[in-house]
């Protein structure tokens, strides 16, 4: 297939989405341990070597794809940190709530209004670790800004996009838990976490992909 966009792809980007699905993997066994626990028990050890394996063929694959359409690749290596950044998200969330279990409960028991704030707070800090994170994934990898010098506004236009997929993100997923806590369900406080920060994470990445390419990482 002839390459029309001049795209390429690396031993670097190998590389990069070796260690990728290696973190992917791991930070998925907590967040699995929490959800589904009878998912976790069968298919636990499966789990690191699937995503080690998976995460480069699927790069070539959308570098095949790429030939053609160049943001297709991109847009991969940033679903890809996408992916990641949402585990380290969801995986720092779930050891929060598995660290504060019992206050959790408590404040759940006590009142929804208590239960949705302090909820609130550990989807902050879990999303501020992911925050930081996407930040030197995305300018050394994605959007390959590793030679470009760092400069106060290119920080300042993160934070601003970071900020605003963040209000997002905690908007989204404050809203969904609140919607599914007031209804009948089986789920339980982990489960309904996961569930409400994965939906935040969703509408957070697409805003950010927008910004962070065509403002904070532009060439």
């Amino acid at each position: 297939m002839e390459n029309t966009t001049g795209i390429r792809i690396t031993k670097r980007d190998y590389e990069f989405a070796i260690v990728a699905g290696l973190l992917i993997g791991f930070l998925l066994l907590p967040v699995l341990k929490t959800a589904k626990p009878e998912l976790f028990s069968k298919f636990a050890i499966a789990i690191v070597p699937f995503f080690l394996l998976a995460t480069p063929l699927g790069l070539r694959i959308a570098f095949m794809m790429g030939k053609k359409v160049a943001i297709i690749y991109q847009i991969a290596k940033f679903g890809l940190i996408g992916l990641l950044n949402t585990l380290v998200d969801l995986g720092v969330l779930a050891l929060i709530t598995l660290l504060f279990s019992a206050y959790f409960q408590i404040e759940a028991k006590s009142a929804l209004i208590g239960t949705i704030t302090f909820y609130s707070i550990y989807k902050s800090v879990s999303f501020i670790v992911a925050n930081i994170s996407s930040y030197f994934w995305n300018k050394y990898w994605t959007f390959d800004q590793g030679a470009k010098k760092q400069t106060k506004s290119e920080f300042i236009q993160f934070f601003g996009v970071s900020v605003i997929g963040f209000l997002i993100n905690v908007f989204v997923a404050s809203f969904v838990f609140k919607t599914i806590l007031g209804s009948a369900t089986s789920l339980d406080d982990g489960q309904l976490g996961l569930l409400g920060a994965a939906a935040g994470s969703i509408a957070g990445l697409a805003w950010n992909f927008i910004g962070y390419k065509l403002w904070v990482f532009k060439k």
